[in-house]
């Protein structure tokens, strides 16, 4: 069994907090078992009032350190005003504890401000992207519904965190079953990662083969702990070999190949839009070494990262 933390901080959004709990709800009556348990947490005993004033009670509160394999906190108001050392302090120590922490709406910027996010990809909702930006100007922000990095998952909010779920249930119990959760809440095309739709994965890789989508979606939301082919093959419910075959049809290149270019292409973009070192950009793409990554880029881009930083930076400074 999953076992899932929400932390509600006062003034927090109604359809944040649904989506992200129904889906759960979901699954355990279609599974037919309890797959996923989710408790409510809280600063105050009581709970926390949602905008719209309804309150929802807390199963813990803040201090506490219940079982849990995730933790998300849902914000919502201006979090940019929100100040709790003890729930700073709080979340990083539940981070300390293996648990894997994220945010939903304006929760992002909780973890943004507890220390949470320094070499994290990202993202928030898009009312608080330009606010962000300039507050903390180092952050690897992306426009995406939800971004899952390591141990961490922030998500923009609305009904974002119904995707955002179901990309963790088809992790655990497979794109079918997480197909079905989906239409169980009518919600017939789940929506990737990286845009509000699936056509716009679909006009940005040139195919509209569902297993090959389920698959660069599944690579998408694993940059960093890359998945082997024998696990993309489960999650997309076929064979290894017919994987590699709907990726030689549609791409004419195998399966893996094409998720390392996936990993390649972010590490470029973080190259030219970061300030990690060459070091950080290797463990979040999901290379076991610098010496790796390096080849592998220069083998692919024709110049080794060092020297694509340098070119960047000239390019943005005026250089020709």
């Amino acid at each position: 069994m999953y076992r899932v933390g929400v932390l509600l901080l006062d003034g927090f959004a109604l359809m944040s907090y649904a989506s992200l709990v129904e889906p759960f709800r979901a699954a355990n009556f279609l599974g037919n078992e309890k797959l996923y348990d989710v408790v409510n947490l809280a600063e105050k005993k009581q709970g926390a009032f949602s905008s719209s004033g309804l309150l929802v009670k807390a199963n813990y509160t803040v201090g506490d350190f219940p079982k849990l394999d995730l933790l998300m906190v849902v914000a919502g108001g201006d979090p940019f005003k929100y100040e709790n050392k003890a729930v700073f302090s709080w979340l990083n120590k539940f981070s300390r504890f293996g648990v894997m922490v994220g945010g939903v709406s304006g929760g992002p910027i909780i973890l943004v401000k507890s220390g949470l996010m320094k070499d994290y990809r990202m993202t928030v909702h898009w009312e608080h992207a330009p606010s962000l930006m300039e507050i903390y100007d180092e952050l690897i922000l992306e426009k995406s519904l939800f971004v899952f990095d390591r141990d961490r998952i922030t998500c923009a909010g609305g009904t974002a965190p119904i995707d955002m779920v179901l990309a963790l249930i088809a992790t655990k119990q497979g794109a079918s079953f997480a197909q079905f959760v989906s239409d169980w809440f009518l919600h017939t095309e789940i929506r990737p990662s990286g845009g509000p739709q699936r056509s716009n994965l679909i006009s940005r890789v040139g195919t509209t083969n569902k297993t090959a989508l389920i698959a660069i979606e599944l690579m998408e939301n694993h940059i960093a702990d890359p998945l082997i082919l024998e696990h993309l093959a489960n999650l997309t419910g076929v064979s290894k070999r017919q994987l590699n075959r709907v990726f030689q049809k549609a791409f004419k290149k195998g399966t893996m190949e094409y998720y390392r270019e996936i990993r390649l292409e972010k590490a470029k973009n973080l190259l030219r839009n970061s300030r990690m070192s060459i070091a950080e950009i290797s463990e979040v793409t999901g290379f076991c070494t610098a010496s790796h990554f390096s080849t592998a880029f220069l083998n692919f881009f024709a110049i080794p990262p060092s020297d694509y930083r340098k070119g960047s930076q000239f390019a943005f400074l005026g250089g020709t």
